[in-house]
């Protein structure tokens, strides 16, 4: 993922030391209005790039103001600490990535095409985002209390979205597959992308996510038969 210069200031950001209203109140419960929505991401981008590059406990408040081109100070007014960088990360990653999938999945007609966009969406995002999926891998016991929950609960909520498209292509297809076995599964093949994806040598996320739902989809729709398996075995 391209990162613009560290010394690098976002125009858009209001930086006189004044919250505007309506826009961010990051201490005050951090509202956000779709106004600031572009330039909060660009900050969580840079701030991804840290993270990722000195992990959470090596990365200091100054090295996150000088990646995304601010004054200490002027981050300090806008986020109380790098615990909200690390929860805004979190959870603007998984909100998108819901929202992408739940707008694609309405013109798929059959369960095995949804399976499909989900796996593409899921590709398609993190290859675009690699190192803020290697700080929620990473970090993804990090945030404790009320922000931790939070976003337990917005992963769960991703989590239900897969759940929900495997157990409808197995009702479908009326196979006994394990759905909460399936997903785990798939998110096995899925999430570790950044460590191995090449682009130079790899497919893009399109064809990528078409090789792998064919490996996933063969291995969930022809599961064989488990008994003459075992007999052979000699069980």
């Amino acid at each position: 993922m391209a990162q613009a210069s560290v010394e690098t200031r976002p125009p858009e950001l209001p930086l006189s030391g004044r919250k505007p209203r309506a826009v961010f109140q990051g201490r005050k419960g951090g509202i956000i209005d779709s106004r600031f929505d572009r330039r909060l991401a660009k900050v969580l981008e840079h701030a991804a790039h840290i993270f990722c590059e000195k992990g959470y406990e090596g990365a200091s408040m100054r090295d996150l103001s000088r990646a995304a081109g601010m004054s200490l100070a002027g981050l300090d007014h806008y986020f109380e600490s790098k615990e909200e960088l690390l929860y805004l990360i979190q959870k603007h990653t998984f909100q998108t990535i819901i929202e992408r999938v739940q707008e694609r999945l309405k013109g798929a007609k059959t369960p095995e095409e949804r399976v499909r966009i989900f796996i593409e969406n899921h590709l398609e995002y993190f290859l675009a985002n690699k190192e803020a999926m290697k700080v929620l891998t990473h970090e993804d016991d990090t945030l404790k209390n009320g922000r931790g929950a939070e976003i337990r609960a917005i992963k769960r909520e991703y989590y239900r979205i897969c759940l929900d498209l495997l157990e409808e292509l197995r009702r479908e297809k009326g196979l006994p597959f394990s759905g909460r076995l399936a997903v785990l599964g798939l998110f096995g093949m899925i999430n570790w992308i950044y460590t191995w994806h090449n682009p130079r040598v790899d497919a893009d996320a399109h064809a990528l996510a078409q090789e792998l739902g064919d490996l996933f989809l063969r291995g969930v729709l022809n599961p064989g038969n488990p008994r003459r398996k075992s007999a052979k075995a000699g069980v």
